[in-house]
């Protein structure tokens, strides 16, 4: 049986992650980067997916936390005979000099996993058991001249060390045996390779020293952020989830570290996040500047610039890590599943999509960004913000009266979307804005883009309206609601005080809403099952009723939705609403960049109103 979701940590080093469970067990670990094949991915299949867990002979029972401020996980393990303490992470140390542009951080390519004895004595083992690309290549480790351990099948590798003794080879895995008394320590390190090459093993001593520097990194990192209101443990470990959800050689954003993880049980709502989005990325980027990380923004901006050398005109709805175009949708038919729900699916078929909302995301997310650097128009031939800005808002004005799947992305033809109309007014509307601060735009294309902003907006208020629902309804002419529209008010496309908002809202609440979760739509999409709630859109109401006024019943929602998490601070895409249990890939950076915004719009409004 698959474990819950919430049983699940999180480590990294912004080139790949591992999955943790509650007992010590990595069941995910994509290798040497997020979008690369799993090779510990029992997570999606409990028999074929190969894993690194922890046994302890007589364990009584287990406590976890991460060390704060930080992304290494501590977990506390209780035996019959004594206690240990297991400090999982992947090396990360700031270089001597960071460059203006580029990674803040060196990656080494290791799992290490720490363990202490503190109290009595504890024995047990750690079992390796890697299955290569996705479990299509296994193979059996093979003993080094050296005393590691390695795996290989093709070009990918895996060495495993156990310090001090060594690791022995039990068939296709390798077992590392530990009988620790009080103040004795023994490290597992995992070093990932290619192309016929591995990371060099390292020394008890070197190990102790890497643990002092990741904490140093991570440390260091959080102290920056510049958030000091009274949700800041739910907002750093958010932040910190972000972080780890980029890939420091190119600046890029994944929106989770998953794949294949069901937003519907029973259903065919599995899908590959492991890539950019551009819409969750400029979510992401606008919350790192709100935070003070002004540098994770200026790299996702790095990203777009190797992405998409046309400065807007070809911009794509998402691409690979390196920016190049997401792999082609295919199934892995031979993995069962978590619970066993498939299909599997690698790469995203949404790729080739038409999302139009894109435009107005990125031109939010670049004058957010704008403001938070203080820019100050330069004079300077390369800079390459003007021809940005037309060319992003000539796509926006190309596709006004287009239709689109839009932001959720329904495996359905497209419609004229609410909330897509509204995005391209957000995004000529940002368009001009900006325009007029950095200079170098024709002022009769800005009035332009002014004039069709309001022609637009005006459409979406007629159009979008259905009286008989007494609500603004996901697509134009339809009877259906969605909560995407409840964020069309955060940006200011639709006047908060709008009674017809109002209305919507409170329609909304009869159907989409169950206590403090939200649906994001109840209506076909070409999918199968009945999915979970979508956590964001929770977030997105906290937001609704604190620009209302309702300060004190959006705090309410908002704290019971922080208890949502799992027992870290941790949240999937979705929620069952009838077990509360996550649903979707996990953790999602969609949801805890809704989270920061959130908290600090509700303390905001908190302020002004008190004023």
């Amino acid at each position: 049986m698959s474990r819950p979701l919430a049983d699940y940590a999180l480590i990294g080093d912004t080139h790949s992650n591992a999955l943790i469970a509650r007992d010590g067990s990595i069941d995910w670990l994509c290798w040497p980067r997020h979008d690369s094949p799993a090779l510990f991915l029992r997570l999606l299949d409990d028999e074929k997916g190969g894993a690194c867990t922890v046994a302890f002979e007589r364990l009584i029972g287990t406590v976890r936390r991460y060390l704060p401020g930080t992304n290494m996980l501590e977990t506390v393990f209780t035996t019959a005979t004594g206690r240990a303490v297991l400090t999982d992470f992947m090396p990360l140390s700031r270089p001597d000099r960071v460059a203006p542009e580029g990674p803040d951080g060196i990656a080494e390519g290791r799992v290490i996993r720490l363990l202490r004895c503190e109290e009595g004595g504890v024995s047990g083992r750690f079992l390796v058991r890697p299955t290569f690309d996705y479990a299509r290549r296994l193979c059996a480790p093979s003993m080094q001249p050296d005393g590691t351990a390695l795996f290989e099948a093709g070009e990918q590798r895996m060495l495993v060390v156990a310090l001090p003794g060594g690791p022995a080879v039990e068939g296709e895995a390798v077992s590392a045996a530990f009988d620790l008394g009080m103040g004795e320590r023994m490290a597992l390190v995992l070093s990932g390779g290619e192309d016929g090459q591995t990371v060099p093993p390292v020394r008890l001593e070197e190990v102790e020293e890497r643990l002092a520097a990741t904490r140093h990194y991570w440390d260091d990192w959080s102290a920056r952020c510049t958030y000091r209101g009274g949700y800041r443990e739910a907002v750093l470990r958010s932040v910190l989830l972000l972080k780890l959800l980029t890939y420091s050689p190119t600046g890029a954003i994944i929106a989770a570290p998953t794949l294949g993880l069901p937003e519907a049980v029973p259903g065919n709502r599995n899908f590959d996040y492991r890539y950019a989005w551009l819409r969750d990325a400029s979510f992401t980027v606008t919350s790192f500047v709100m935070l003070g990380y002004v540098r994770e923004a200026a790299e996702y901006l790095r990203f777009l610039r190797l992405a998409d050398p046309s400065r807007g005109r070809a911009l794509k709805l998402m691409y690979a890590i390196d920016g190049g175009p997401p792999a082609a949708e295919e199934v892995l038919d031979h993995l069962s599943g978590w619970r066993g729900v498939g299909p599997i699916r690698i790469g995203n078929g949404a790729a080739d999509q038409q999302q139009h909302d894109i435009y107005g995301e990125h031109l939010m997310a670049l004058e957010t960004f704008l403001e938070a650097v203080d820019y100050d128009p330069p004079q300077k031939t390369n800079d390459h913000l003007p021809e940005g800005l037309v060319n992003l808002a000539t796509r926006a004005l190309a596709v006004r009266h287009a239709e689109d799947q839009g932001i959720w992305e329904p495996r359905t033809p497209g419609k004229q979307m609410f909330h897509t109309k509204a995005l391209i007014w957000v995004a000529l509307d940002r368009a001009a804005r900006m325009a007029r601060r950095v200079g170098r735009i024709e002022e009769g294309l800005i009035r332009d883009w002014e004039r069709v902003a309001e022609e637009v907006r005006a459409e979406y208020h007629e159009r979008g309206w259905n009286p008989a629902r007494g609500a603004f309804t996901q697509f134009y002419g339809s009877d259906l609601l969605d909560a995407a529209v409840l964020r069309t008010v955060l940006f200011g496309a639709i006047d908060a005080n709008d009674p017809r908002l109002a209305s919507t809202y409170d329609a909304i609440t009869r159907e989409l809403v169950v206590d403090d979760l939200v649906y994001r739509y109840r209506a076909p999409d070409g999918m199968e099952g009945e999915e979970g709630t979508f956590s964001a859109c929770a977030f997105w109401r906290v937001g609704c009723l604190a620009l209302a006024g309702r300060t004190e019943p959006a705090r309410l929602v908002f704290e019971r939705l922080l208890g949502r998490g799992n027992d870290l601070g941790l949240f999937a895409e979705e929620i069952d609403a009838a077990t509360g249990e996550q649903r979707g890939n996990f953790p999602q950076g969609f949801t805890h960049m809704a989270l920061i915004n959130h908290a600090l719009r509700l303390e905001r409004e908190q302020r002004r109103r008190a004023a």
